[in-house]
């Protein structure tokens, strides 16, 4: 394995994050900041003993939680630490399973002879697809090749394909991209212990490398999956409040005693969460995509 360097940020740059908030403009890594409120970084590892700050994303969903559990006419025995975890996991469910429209993407330069690099969070925790090649902007097929001939041949109607549909001249490009994939030149991809991108077969030149992944922005998220997230944090706060109350099945009192509703709570968890994620799977997140070569 060779030493994994750290690449330079292409002209093209990265539509998740301004080149104004790389501490360096040029380095993949020197991202300071990236677009919204929604950072990778900081979900999933705050501690009870952190003193908790909400953002404006998380702010609004905090308040949605409490409202729908009562608060302020009921009392709400919910931690700050314990509303920011499931905010926090009703987040990264959505990322993961962010549907298309989030798709972001950069551009770095690749280096003759180095085929391992390092690459951020917020890229590599959905890499969809890398791309480098020598004509990596250009889809034109040189002049002598199959893929030439065919595409002058159809659209110059000269009859040679009688009946070729537009159906069937698409099934030959990928046909012909598929040949490319295992006879070519054109590369492909591993990911390493989710910090590195692996390169092979290793570059022989210095080129750019196109990198697509899915990155979601609360500032231009849609509000209905907005209101997912607030969904699902409400779903799991469910669970953690029918924890708390379910030490105790009733609290005594003058009027002969409260009794709580710990259990409600941890099945409407359950069931709100079953149905949430349902749909996150069937309506928001597109199908997996199958490839074969």
């Amino acid at each position: 394995m060779t030493t994994p360097i750290k690449p330079q940020l292409s002209t093209f740059g990265d539509s998740f994050t301004s080149p104004e908030k790389y501490s360096s403009k040029s380095n993949v890594l020197g991202a300071t900041d990236t677009a919204g409120e929604i950072k990778d970084s900081k979900l999933n590892v705050a501690s009870p003993a952190d003193a908790i700050e909400f953002t404006k994303f998380e702010e609004s969903a905090k308040n949605f939680i409490l409202s729908r559990l009562g608060f302020p006419v009921v009392r709400v025995e919910l931690t700050p630490y314990q509303l920011k975890s499931a905010i926090d996991e009703a987040t990264s469910k959505f990322a993961y399973h962010a549907p298309l429209w989030t798709k972001q993407m950069a551009v770095m330069k690749i280096t003759a002879g180095t085929n391992i690099y390092e690459l951020p969070a917020h890229i590599l925790n959905n890499l969809e697809y890398v791309v480098y090649k020598k004509s990596l902007l250009s889809i034109q097929a040189q002049a002598g090749t199959l893929e030439f001939d065919f595409f002058i041949k159809y659209f110059q109607d000269n009859f040679l394909f009688n009946d070729f549909a537009v159906g069937d001249f698409l099934l030959l490009q990928q046909h012909l991209e598929q040949i490319r994939k295992v006879l070519g030149q054109e590369g492909t991809w591993d990911i390493v212990n989710n910090k590195y991108l692996q390169l092979y077969p290793v570059p022989q030149m210095a080129d750019d490398l196109i990198l697509e992944y899915r990155a979601v922005d609360s500032d231009t998220i849609h509000p209905e999956y907005r209101n997912w997230i607030h969904k699902y944090a409400l779903a799991i706060s469910k669970g953690i409040l029918g924890e708390v109350r379910g030490k105790y099945s009733t609290l005594p009192s003058p009027g002969g005693g409260a009794t709580l509703n710990g259990a409600t709570l941890i099945q409407q968890c359950t069931e709100e969460k079953k149905q949430l994620e349902e749909s996150l799977f069937t309506e928001m997140e597109e199908p997996p995509a199958f490839t074969m070569f």
